[in-house]
């Protein structure tokens, strides 16, 4: 029996395996590998030899939003801010051909630590620890917005100028790609956003999914970030759009697309105006337009979870608790109408 045959869903372990052989240094013996989690962004795999531990990063099995799902984009920024002062992997291979096992992948070192994903992960922490981790990941947000793209090798990665515009006309050319059924919030939202578009406030590498389950704490101090996780929607633009995103993940009305009971959305989290003046102190930026970097990571969001729904409409996801995705996506789109009209329950 083939030593392989027990390869989890979208990953030949097999040809994995003859990639690492040739690219991977040290690698002692036969892979074996288990899927992390999947199908709302990139999948990932453990992957070890049994005595070094990868991670695995591939696309999703039907990607609707493939710019979504750059590996290669989220490899060459995690690599840049190695030795950055922020907390990433060290990257090991990419590999672009498809044909090694028949889509892109990448491989980074393992992080040990700490994922907290759900509500009930978070009640382990005492109210003391949720509130320094809260800070502490804003802290380390500001320490991103903090590097200079163009001293770390990324100055050809964005276009700063007009992002907030890109991103609001990308949204909605990802809308008229994934949508499922038609919903007037969504549109009008996106026509609101489009008329009131703010010049940038800044330009900075910013992470684009920045949220508690994206990074790894120390298990014995959760108010250490080890390592930042899912750079596949990271570029160079506004850091304001990043902040926001952060505080949208803070809305309840985020939990169906993770399943219910986030860990962002948890009432033992720091309040989403702590948050914001926290970020206001440690950078000193000026958060008056708030409401509308907040109504643009709600469109973000819905869109992303339409896609998701969309994918598992087709069987195209693994894993568990996505018959719920589809419910967060009119929630969402109300809540960006109410947040552009400064009236959102997170201001």
């Amino acid at each position: 029996m083939s030593a392989y045959e027990a390869s989890p869903e979208g990953l030949d372990v097999a040809a994995l395996h003859r990639f690492f052989e040739t690219t991977v240094k040290g690698t002692a013996g036969p892979l074996h590998a288990e899927l992390l989690h999947g199908g709302r962004s990139n999948l990932t795999y453990r992957v070890t030899d049994g005595t070094s531990t990868w991670v695995v990063r591939r696309p999703p099995l039907g990607g609707l939003t493939p710019s979504a799902h750059d590996i290669g984009r989220e490899f060459r920024v995690a690599a840049a801010l190695w030795d950055s002062g922020v907390p990433v992997a060290r990257t090991v291979a990419l590999c672009e051909d498809a044909s090694v096992i028949g889509t892109p992948f990448s491989v980074v070192e393992h992080v040990p630590g700490r994922v907290i994903r759900t509500q009930t992960e978070l009640e382990c922490l005492s109210p003391t620890e949720t509130l320094r981790c809260g800070h502490a990941l804003i802290d380390v947000l500001a320490r991103l917005h903090a590097v200079s793209h163009r001293a770390v090798g990324l100055g050809d990665f964005g276009r700063p100028e007009g992002y907030l515009s890109r991103q609001v006309r990308r949204w909605c050319d990802q809308w008229e790609r994934v949508g499922t059924r038609p919903l007037a919030d969504v549109e009008t939202l996106h026509a609101r956003l489009a008329a009131v578009v703010p010049a940038e406030s800044g330009a900075s590498i910013v992470h684009g999914d920045y949220r508690i389950d994206n990074a790894i704490l120390d298990p014995a101090e959760p108010s250490e970030v080890r390592a930042l996780l899912d750079w596949e929607m990271a570029t160079v633009g506004d850091p304001l759009a990043d902040l926001a995103l952060h505080l949208v993940y803070r809305d309840p009305a985020f939990d169906p697309v993770l399943g219910g009971s986030a860990a962002s959305t948890s009432h033992r989290l720091p309040h989403v105006r702590d948050l914001a003046e926290h970020y206001a102190r440690v950078t000193g930026r000026d958060l008056t337009r708030l409401g509308f970097y907040l109504g643009l990571g709600y469109f973000k969001i819905a869109v992303i979870a339409e896609g998701i729904h969309a994918r598992h409409r087709q069987g195209l996801t693994l894993g568990d608790g996505f018959e719920t995705v589809g419910q967060a996506v009119p929630l969402l789109a109300a809540a960006g109408l109410r947040a552009l009209k400064g009236k959102g329950t997170l201001l």
